[in-house]
């Protein structure tokens, strides 16, 4: 696998999902089509959450997620808002760490990026900081 093709990366995070989904308790339903809003939905105790995968890795402490896509068409690269409304848990998984963190797109849905913080600030800075570690369970 060419690892630093971002196809293969977002692949990789989606599978990574299943299984912590999966280990979680959670049985794990794919979409037919490629164009669905959510990578995944994740069923349990009688509810479903769609669940849109996204595959980071460490920059500068902290995994920084942007809710939007890119696409590339005849007039090039492409980017678009996510529709947040569309999808119930984002998962974030970490590649370097190996691991997922979840929110729920409810708690974000006006925020247009976020960080999860992984290591301390060089700054010390304690206030406004979302730690990683506190997003391991599915909300």
């Amino acid at each position: 696998m060419i690892f630093h093709h971002t196809k293969n990366k977002g692949d990789l995070g989606v599978l990574k999902a299943q299984a912590d989904l999966c280990a979680k308790g959670f049985l794990v339903c794919i979409p037919l089509s490629e164009h669905a809003p959510f990578d995944l939905v994740a069923y349990r105790g009688n509810s479903f959450k769609r669940v849109q995968v996204k595959t980071r890795s460490l920059r500068k402490g902290m995994l920084t997620v942007r809710f939007e896509s890119s696409y590339a068409d005849s007039r090039g690269v492409r980017t678009k808002k996510m529709d947040k409304t569309t999808i119930d848990v984002f998962c974030v998984y970490c590649l370097e760490l190996d691991c997922c963190y979840y929110f729920s797109a409810s708690d974000v849905k006006n925020e247009s990026t976020i960080n999860l913080r992984v290591n301390a600030p060089k700054n010390n800075q304690a206030k406004n900081i979302r730690w990683a570690h506190g997003y391991r369970e599915v909300p």
